[in-house]
């Protein structure tokens, strides 16, 4: 099976820093995760569109297969969920051009070294 490389949104990225390290560390196993396998978690409607629980917390990703890729971009709590599923369904478009992005930047610095 194909490794995928796996990203973190700007939103997600400083969101998560506002955690405890036990639960950084959890999000950091599940990232290793999906490296290997990036339909760990439950679909979310689609194939593409995923979630992983652990306690309370909900992390929400998004694989781009033709990219090999994976993006994390949300975490959020139970209570919290379908308003954070609804947020990220909006902002797709955006999510895809953002991925987009950061894959060609790694791959230009994959290229430089």
């Amino acid at each position: 099976m194909k490794k995928y490389k796996v990203f973190r949104s700007v939103g997600f990225q400083e969101e998560i820093a506002k955690y405890d390290k036990s639960i950084q560390d959890r999000v950091d196993k599940i990232e290793d995760k999906l490296v290997d396998n990036p339909e760990y978690g439950n679909p979310l409607g689609t194939k593409w569109f995923r979630e992983s629980r652990f306690e309370n917390y909900r992390i929400y990703y998004l694989v781009y297969e033709d990219l090999q890729a994976v993006y994390l971009v949300a975490i959020s709590g139970k209570k919290d969920q379908q308003k954070t599923i609804n947020a990220i369904r909006l902002f797709l478009e955006f999510f895809r051009d953002e991925i987009e992005k950061l894959v060609r930047e790694n791959k230009s610095q994959d290229e430089e070294s």
